[in-house]
């Protein structure tokens, strides 16, 4: 870029605070000073990125704009270049609830149906590249549930993870400061801006450093609900047209499903829990408070499997999904994953013994009726108080805390049946999120009906 065309950030903080679309130039330009930045060459200051923060925060970004931001963090960085493996690259997001542990199931349901069907290269004919994210606030982070198993390790580099995807079909990694830096920069500046909840900005940091992975179709579990980071349904759908809407901008095939996020998923909700829940269900027990999440698990898998042309219909997909995780192959494929990068397999032969708390309790109904609701964000925060979450990043979490769920909602309950086992590592963790939960709980003399768990799928055809 020559003097003469050089962009200063006043100029596009200036443009945006005033209503202007910014020009793709602006957009890169701005990036590019963010994470060219050192302790001698500040191009762009802590203050100026908070004011182009806020000026977004206020005043949005059209499709090309948000198309522009997304791409210019998503190469602020290494990226995966998985086109080299020639093989059907995709991937699953969630937006964070409360006992998701989806990805542990989808990430092997889908390896093994590119591992049963491989490319004339030998590569597994769909790859799953997973850059997952840890815990924060009321959710529950992948990664730290990942972490739990001994050995296992996320820091992969991008070379390190084609070599997993060329074995395994799917590999489980963490976000390097070398991936998507402008994103991290961002990040921790709309923590202490009052910005963290702008769609736009959202949709940038999610869709950017998931477009690092090289992908070829990605399929978005945006949740609604109580326990949801969106506030309402109407703000949960804008999130997930904008996402659907910036995949389908970078030629990626995109689609988002909203889910219902009113009560935890699945059975526990926790770290090592819910890895020990998904590996029962891939071993072929199936507890009833799993039932839901085998339900999502195939429905995104499902989705996953259309869309790299395993399956007809998403239904189709679904229904080979379950075939797939019934069969054992899902399980094996976890297997092989796990030991590629290097954690401790034998594990799993008991998973229930790996299970460790220092304190339990049970927290039991005291009148008869139907479980009516929860404030599912409040029982996500109970879990984290146990010490299963962290309140800011770097906090440590703690691998045996957790609840385990004993109803689901809709359920006839009565006075003294278990609705909650709570976990921790210290028993002075138990009084608040025991009394947390209590508060939260709501006993209905006549049945609520449920909502379903799939409330609606956005894709490029249904976008308003």
């Amino acid at each position: 870029m020559t003097k003469a065309q050089r962009i200063h950030p006043i100029d596009v903080i200036l443009h945006k605070r005033d209503g202007l679309a910014l020009t793709d130039a602006e957009i890169r330009a701005f990036i590019l000073a963010i994470v060219e930045r050192t302790p001698r060459k500040h191009l762009v200051t802590d203050a100026q990125i908070a004011a182009f923060l806020m000026a977004v925060f206020l005043r949005g970004l059209d499709p090309r704009e948000l198309a522009t931001l997304t791409a210019a963090m998503r190469f602020s960085g290494e990226v995966a270049y998985t086109e080299a493996l020639n093989t059907f690259t995709i991937d699953k997001h969630s937006t964070g609830g409360v006992g998701d542990k989806t990805s542990l199931l989808i990430a092997p349901i889908i390896a093994a149906a590119g591992l049963a069907q491989p490319t004339p290269e030998g590569v597994p004919g769909i790859c799953v590249p997973m850059i997952s994210g840890r815990s924060l606030g009321h959710t529950g982070g992948t990664l730290d549930k990942l972490e739990t198993i001994p050995g296992f390790n996320t820091q992969l580099s991008f070379p390190d993870m084609r070599d997993v995807l060329r074995e395994c079909g799917a590999a489980l990694i963490g976000q390097t400061p070398t991936i998507v830096p402008a994103d991290r920069i961002l990040y921790a500046l709309r923590d202490h801006t009052g910005t963290v909840e702008s769609p736009f900005l959202i949709t940038a940091s999610i869709m950017s450093k998931k477009l690092a992975e090289g992908l070829k179709a990605l399929v978005l579990d945006v949740k609604v609900g109580s326990g949801a980071f969106m506030p309402t349904y109407e703000k949960s759908k804008f999130l997930a047209q904008l996402m659907v809407q910036t995949g389908e901008a970078s030629e990626t095939r995109t689609v988002a499903l909203l889910t219902s996020m009113d009560e935890p998923l699945g059975r526990f909700s926790g770290n090592w829990v819910e890895v020990w829940e998904c590996v029962d269900i891939m071993q072929g027990k199936r507890h009833p408070m799993s039932s839901d999440l085998i339900e999502l698990s195939n429905i995104l898998s499902g989705w996953m499997l259309h869309l790299a042309g395993h399956a007809t219909t998403p239904e189709e997909g679904a229904e080979l999904s379950d075939d797939i995780l019934k069969s054992g192959a899902a399980y094996k494929a976890w297997l092989k994953i796990i030991a590629t990068q290097g954690g401790d397999t034998t594990v799993f032969e008991d998973p229930a013994s790996h299970h460790k708390p220092n304190a339990t309790r049970v927290l039991k109904a005291t009148q008869s009726g139907y479980l009516a609701a929860m404030d599912c964000k409040q029982v996500g925060w109970a879990v984290q108080r146990l010490g299963a979450g962290r309140a800011k990043p770097g906090d440590p979490v703690s691998a045996h805390a957790g609840i385990e769920s004993h109803a689901k909602l809709g359920d006839r309950i009565e006075p003294g049946q278990p609705l909650f086992t709570l976990y921790s590592e210290d028993s002075a963790l138990l009084d608040e999120p025991e009394q947390m939960l209590r508060e939260t709980l709501q006993v209905s003399s006549s049945l609520v009906p449920r909502r379903p768990l799939v409330r609606e799928v956005i894709t490029k055809n249904n976008i308003q």
